[in-house]
């Protein structure tokens, strides 16, 4: 199982017809566009397998080790019961501070959850990064205009994920893996 979080923004993808002007014209009212320095945004932790996604959770804050420990026992244990059953897996995350922190692997051992170990700074090779960006694409033209409408298209996008989607990802994982090797480490087009 993967498992990840990602920021969403009001204002990313579709961001309005461009504005076209000629010369003199850099101040005409009809030239210009607003923009939102700091748009409304959410940030959500998602899980995936072979067999699908599981239930999503929207963060409130960032992320430490006791938040996530609680996305661990409220989210991935029946994000794992779902996919799983009493199937055996292993658990794939980042790096990120309150993931690797000594709390979060004790919780970890004290389930059972056994957990990949991974390389640091490696997006190339976790595939739920590529399931947020085809999250994110489905979402490209819609237009939420406050955070709730957000959240609920984040909901609906999430759910129109497939398991063969999910299967398809992780099916690429050897080729991932050579591409990588192949670049030395450098990106690859994963």
């Amino acid at each position: 199982m993967c498992s990840d979080e990602s920021k969403f923004c009001i204002s990313f993808g579709y961001q309005g017809p461009r504005v076209w002007r000629t010369r003199g014209e850099a101040h005409n009212p009809r030239c210009l566009r607003s923009s939102v320095k700091f748009p409304q945004s959410e940030m959500v932790w998602g899980a995936m397998s072979s067999a699908g996604v599981g239930p999503m959770c929207f963060l409130r804050s960032k992320v430490n080790t006791a938040i996530y420990q609680e996305v661990l026992e409220h989210f991935m244990l029946p994000a794992a019961d779902q996919l799983y059953g009493d199937a055996d897996f292993i658990f794939q995350q980042d790096l990120a501070p309150a993931h690797s922190a000594k709390a979060s692997s004790t919780w970890f051992k004290d389930h059972g959850i056994p957990v990949l170990n991974w390389p640091a700074n490696s997006p190339d090779l976790n595939p739920i990064e590529n399931l947020w960006d085809i999250v994110k694409r489905k979402m490209r033209y819609a237009r939420p205009k406050n955070a709730e409408e957000l959240k609920a298209t984040i909901r609906a996008t999430w759910a129109l994920i497939t398991p063969e989607q999910c299967h398809r990802l992780i099916d690429s994982m050897p080729r991932r893996i050579a591409a990588v090797i192949q670049a030395k480490g450098a990106p690859t087009k994963y």
